[in-house]
């Protein structure tokens, strides 16, 4: 530092020493009017920390879905009548349509009621958690803090169907549910033998001498089940990143959007975004059903008669 410098810093100091300004809030108000940076991240921020537990602003948002999503239940709930009108009609309009599309898929309205109400809260969860994403707040209403010397601004909510770890959470719990109502339907063995074939090795010794082919067909079958070990882990993948790079991107276009233009502009962009909203929703909902389907139907090669288990499992029902 040269003389000057120091002249100059002494100058500033008793300067500010007669205004009554401490050089610590000078320091604060420099802070303050520093550049506050804000990225798009693909993970969620922590919020605050209950003890060891850390509440993320995608979480939030997921309490706050769920808060609406039963607020509107108690509200139908306490004004159903026997004619309905306003919200029960609208409530009783969707969910006759919904029962309808998944009767076209599982094809039995009794095995549709079972599954009926898991997919139905999932795809309710999904679509608010989409729409709240693009509520103004949501992502521009928060605080600064400081991280690594510099100010980052992280908002209270973010959507969390834009966060991979809900997404991921989601597609975990349709998969493992998915697997244990089809335990529940046909049985644990005849579900083991889905992914380990045992009755198909277990079917050469009895049948080699009348169908010689079965020594081919059989380690085959039983390969195949193996294949359907790996098709559940990819049904994890397949759903989690799907919903979540759909998501995702549209969150990035609207605050690419908005940073060119914020007036105006990304009006249309959001109205696109409802649409890919309830698309995401419904594409979840709808897989969830098909898997749910799927495991409820028996499996296996044959059963002693020659036909095939799944139709002497739903004769026999």
């Amino acid at each position: 530092m040269t003389a000057d410098d120091t002249n100059s810093k002494t100058l500033t100091d008793a300067v500010l020493q007669e205004a009554g300004v401490s050089g610590e809030e000078v320091g604060i108000a420099a802070a303050e009017t520093a550049e506050v940076s804000h990225e798009v991240t693909l993970f969620s921020e922590p919020v605050f920390h209950i003890g060891s537990f850390t509440v993320t602003n995608s979480l939030l948002n997921s309490w706050l879905a769920v808060f609406l999503i039963a607020i509107i239940a108690v509200l139908i709930g306490r004004s159903i009548r026997r004619v309905p009108r306003g919200l029960q009609n609208f409530a009783e309009f969707v969910v006759e349509g919904a029962l309808k599309l998944a009767d076209s898929v599982t094809n039995d309205r009794q095995k549709t009621l079972k599954i009926f109400p898991v997919v139905f809260s999932v795809f309710l969860f999904i679509l608010v958690n989409n729409w709240l994403g693009l509520i103004p707040g949501v992502g521009s209403i928060g605080f600064i803090e400081s991280a690594d010397g510099h100010s980052v601004f992280v908002p209270l909510f973010r959507g969390a169907t834009a966060d991979l770890n809900t997404t991921l959470a989601l597609a975990l719990f349709t998969v493992v549910a998915s697997n244990i109502f089809g335990i529940v339907s046909v049985g644990a063995w005849n579900y083991f033998n889905k992914f380990v074939n045992l009755k198909a090795l277990g079917q050469i010794p009895s049948k080699i001498t009348k169908e010689p082919t079965i020594a081919l067909v059989s380690p085959i079958t039983f390969f195949v089940g193996l294949i359907e070990i790996i098709g559940e882990i990819a049904k994890v993948a397949s759903l989690s990143f799907r919903l979540f790079g759909n998501i995702f991107a549209g969150e990035v276009l609207l605050t690419s959007i908005a940073v060119i233009f914020a007036f105006g502009l990304p009006i249309p962009f959001m109205f696109l975004e409802i649409i890919v909203g309830i698309v995401q929703a419904l594409i979840f909902a709808i897989l969830t059903l098909v898997y749910f389907t799927i495991a409820a139907e028996s499996h296996g090669s044959e059963d002693h008669a020659g036909r095939p288990s799944a139709e002497a499992h739903s004769e026999a029902h």
